[in-house]
């Protein structure tokens, strides 16, 4: 097999054992084994484990991460990017169902590969985008936009991971979901809210 092609189809290995196993739980020898060539190969390609597992993560984060940019730099009204933005996550756990378990499982501590948090950061930034637009007509301070859109990121983050097992109710309508509580609670942002007294709400 030529070795471009050997490359590929140690990539695709790869991502199917971490994805079912973990990192941890994947040896090389199982590797080698499922790819149908000698653990020497695994090594000329990638340097062992931990380069094949890097280089599945760089390229599941730079396809997920290609899809949410189109997503967001499309022109629409800032609900509807949302909406396309929740999308991508749900068609992506839909449709790289491997992919994304190797983004969100465990990962070697050492490893120069990024991660699926600094994933998230990436797509929060391009959000912070969308939401700094929006803020300042509105009467709201634009440079807590990055607050706003971490947090958003981070609720379409998890109703993901739960998705993922769940896959009810259809993508769809998760999307519609979770915009709904996004969308409309920034539209009754309070442009200075204050904190609430807990301690004379437990008396």
């Amino acid at each position: 097999m030529p070795g471009p092609e050997r490359r590929r189809q140690l990539l695709d290995v790869g991502r199917a054992l971490f994805a079912e196993n973990g990192f941890a739980a994947t040896s090389v020898e199982e590797i080698a084994a499922s790819a149908g060539v000698s653990k020497p190969v695994v090594y000329e390609h990638f340097g062992g484990k931990q380069g094949l597992h890097a280089v599945v993560v760089d390229r599941e984060m730079h396809r997920l991460l290609d899809r949410f940019e189109t997503a967001l730099s499309a022109p629409g009204h800032p609900r509807e990017l949302l909406e396309r933005a929740a999308l991508v996550l749900l068609e992506y756990i839909e449709q790289d169902t491997d992919g994304f378990r190797v983004l969100v499982r465990d990962a070697p501590v050492t490893s120069g590969a990024g991660s699926f948090g600094s994933l998230l950061g990436e797509v929060a930034r391009k959000v912070e985008h969308v939401l700094a637009r929006e803020f300042a007509p509105r009467g709201h301070r634009p440079e807590l936009a990055g607050l706003y859109s971490q947090a958003l990121v981070g609720m379409v983050a998890l109703a993901g991971q739960w998705w993922l097992d769940t896959r009810s109710p259809g993508k769809h309508e998760v999307a519609a979901h979770l915009v709904n509580l996004a969308y409309n609670g920034l539209a009754h942002l309070e442009p200075h809210p204050g904190a609430l007294d807990v301690r004379a709400t437990v008396r």
